[in-house]
């Protein structure tokens, strides 16, 4: 039988199955005429006669039943997987891929991505740790995190994360050889950890606000690096100073390892934010994802 024919057989069964032209005829949405045609066309090329018509009833003959219990069944299992099919796609599945840098990597992503990862297996994250202002569309990712301040006014941006701190943290032993900076001017007379990032040409300068007062410094020490755990530890080994987010620094000082300086010269700013293309089609995967990330106070 003919690929084209498909559309026969069906017609055939339904009215096998309903044993009426009429009732078959409204279930497929055609006239009974057009149904009778059909079948009459379908009966002539096999060359047998597969229903048995009187004025008041439609029986089956032989042939026919041989014919309906041959390919019912096997158009029944088409359809359940056509289903099966269409569960799958609302299914949330696939790759996310995610460009962060390395402090709401650990702080904010993977505590629930882990999560959301364990209840949807199907789900794949890739998180890409990179310092530098990727540009999500031509890098081919699906979201990227920034601060709040950071974000291109043509993507959707949302919140992840709370407020922020920064903090300017050193060990009690630094203290005892160097003194204490009381201003952040003062902070070019200290031995500073640097940080250097792929979108600064130069180091990085520590900002500071106090009351509506912005104070950027451009401070020196002995060492630079792009990663926030090698600042840490450069500041836990008495190195020098270190300008790090107040959360990752906190453990530290509160267990005694690093004291705080200039607190009153870090101001909160607007924290973490998921942003992606505002013409980004949502899966179910990412929309999960975004529910998942989203920040409840």
């Amino acid at each position: 039988m003919l690929r084209e024919n498909t559309n026969d057989l069906l017609a055939f069964m339904a009215v096998a199955q309903e044993r009426s032209f009429t009732r078959a005829a409204m279930k497929l949405g055609v006239s009974q005429s057009a149904l009778s045609h059909t079948i009459r066309a379908l009966e002539e090329r096999l060359g047998l006669r597969l229903l048995s018509r009187t004025t008041r009833s439609v029986g089956i003959t032989e042939a026919g039943e041989r014919l309906l219990n041959t390919i019912a069944p096997r158009f029944e299992e088409i359809e359940a997987e056509l289903v099966a099919l269409s569960t799958l796609r609302e299914k949330p599945a696939g790759t996310i891929r995610i460009t962060a840098a390395e402090h709401p990597a650990y702080t904010v992503l993977w505590p629930r991505v882990s999560g959301l990862l364990l209840e949807y297996p199907d789900i794949k994250v890739e998180v890409m740790v990179d310092y530098g202002l990727r540009d999500i569309v031509a890098d081919r990712f699906d979201a990227g995190v920034r601060l709040g301040e950071d974000i291109a006014k043509d993507m959707i941006a949302v919140r992840i994360g709370p407020d922020m701190r920064m903090a300017v943290v050193g060990s009690p032993d630094y203290f005892e050889r160097h003194g204490t900076p009381l201003s952040p001017q003062e902070l070019t007379q200290h031995a500073c950890v640097n940080i250097r990032l792929p979108t600064h040409d130069n180091l990085f300068e520590w900002e500071f606000e106090k009351n509506g007062r912005e104070v950027n410094v451009r401070v020196d020490g002995p060492a630079v690096f792009n990663t926030l755990t090698l600042r840490l530890s450069a500041a836990l080994d008495g190195v020098g100073l270190a300008y790090m987010p107040e959360d990752f620094a906190m453990p530290h000082i509160q267990a005694g390892r690093l004291r705080r300086v200039l607190e009153e010269w870090c101001d909160p700013f607007p924290g973490y934010h998921l942003f992606y293309p505002s013409r980004r089609q949502a899966t179910p995967a990412f929309a999960l994802l975004v529910e998942a990330l989203r920040y409840r106070e």
